[in-house]
């Protein structure tokens, strides 16, 4: 590849998104990652079908579809067990395009394998750290800890919410803002439930929320690999590193005695062997993001609460709009101040809406009418009419209502 017209700082979900997508619509681009190799990190992520419209236009469906579950249906339930609301998801509730629940190692892996085959194995370059970026009327330069400038005509941050890009643009910034909860994050192989196919979301915060899917197929001894998140309101934020180790003793009592009929949760989090903690942490929507030639895109833009499922799929959205915009206005200033002209309030909407009204609202609402108590039939603290508006609402506010999402033209 000669010199590449779009500069790409993160070989993230994000950043290979958008390289996949310049490739598409016949950009030049190159992938700067900063860690000396790739790992599988991570746990499960969950692809709504926004997403997946995005992910379907760049061929990558069949790949993925071999190594995640399709998600038939959300269902969410007290802390006591007992059933709350239930809708289908994807292609179940009528949708163009699949919900996937995937291990991200596993997006990861299809998504980079796709670059390589696509643009050349050069196209991610490794062990590239961004000390800085430097812009004049004609073009970006990014300077690297130990290695040769790149020149390009544009620099997009893809490089997550530690972003080195966005601490150059907004220096004094500061950490993360925690939300006051802290997560658990795990996989373990466990035995099927509710059909194999269910994401489940039970109890609350204040006294413990889990999220529960499975995200790869069964092996061998029929039992397919399970992500669970255990949420509890903490004064203190535990250390912002992906990586981070955590105990089981760190989750108990509030996690202890939740065996339902059809799912033993407490058991299923015993016999877990790595536990991965990290604070629920996000920021204040920017009013910018995009300084001349220089732009953000995913978590460097619009860090988000994991509580809507669309992290990633919001990121994988700015890359296919962006590639449209560069592709209408070229790789210039002008087609990344109309990526963040659409982009920017969209996103600030998800960001404010995590906080304040995401999908587990419903169990909220639950939790707060109810007392926390036992209650005899559900409609007796809230109507099925109330729960599906709060699901709806989110839906619109994220993209992904079915009418809006089958209507749209493509963006690349």
């Amino acid at each position: 590849m000669s010199q590449p017209d779009v500069l790409i700082v993160g070989g993230g979900i994000g950043g290979l998104a958008l390289a996949l997508s310049c490739h598409q619509a016949g950009i030049p681009a190159r992938v700067f990652e900063a860690a000396p190799e790739i790992l599988p990190l991570g746990v499960g992520i969950n692809l709504l079908p926004h997403a997946m419209r995005e992910l379907s236009e760049l061929g990558l469906q069949p790949a993925l579809a071999a190594k995640c579950i399709e998600t038939r249906e959300l269902a969410f339930y007290s802390r006591h067990g007992q059933f709350i609301y239930k809708e289908p998801r994807g292609r179940h509730a009528g949708y163009d395009w699949p919900q996937l629940s995937i291990h991200r190692a596993d997006l990861h892996e299809v998504i980079l394998a796709a670059v390589r085959a696509r643009l050349g194995k050069d196209s991610v370059r490794l062990g590239h750290r961004v000390t800085r970026i430097d812009q004049d009327s004609n073009g970006v330069t990014l300077h690297f800890d130990a290695a040769e400038p790149a020149r390009g005509k544009v620099a997009i941050g893809c490089d997550g919410i530690h972003s080195a890009v966005r601490r150059q643009l907004f220096p004094g910034e500061g950490a993360p803002k925690y939300s006051g909860v802290n997560m658990w994050r795990c996989v373990v192989r466990w035995p099927a439930y509710l059909g194999g196919d269910t994401m489940v979301s039970t109890g609350w915060m204040t006294v413990g929320k889990t999220v529960i899917y499975p995200v790869r197929p069964p092996d061998a001894s029929g039992r397919p690999l399970i992500n669970w998140v255990a949420e509890i309101e903490r004064p203190e934020a535990v250390r912002q590193d992906w990586t981070g180790r955590g105990r089981l003793s760190d989750l108990m009592p509030a996690f202890a005695g939740l065996k339902f009929d059809w799912l033993d949760i407490t058991g299923m989090m015993e016999s877990t062997e790595e536990i991965l903690e990290y604070p629920m942490v996000d920021r204040d929507p920017l009013e910018r993001w995009t300084f001349g030639r220089i732009t953000l895109l995913g978590d460097a833009a619009h860090p988000m609460y994991p509580r809507g499922s669309n992290g990633a799929g919001q990121a994988i959205v700015d890359a296919r709009f962006l590639t449209g915009q560069i592709r209408k206005l070229g790789a210039s200033a002008q087609a990344l101040e109309a990526y963040e002209k659409v982009r920017g309030p969209a996103t600030a909407k998800v960001v404010l809406t995590n906080r304040s009204d995401p999908p587990d609202a419903i169990l909220r609402e639950v939790w707060t009418r109810s007392g926390g108590q036992r209650f005899e039939r559900i409609d007796d603290v809230i109507s099925k009419a109330e729960l599906q508006a709060i699901s709806d609402r989110y839906k619109k506010v994220a993209g992904f209502d079915r009418e809006t999402l089958k209507s749209m033209p493509s963006f690349v």
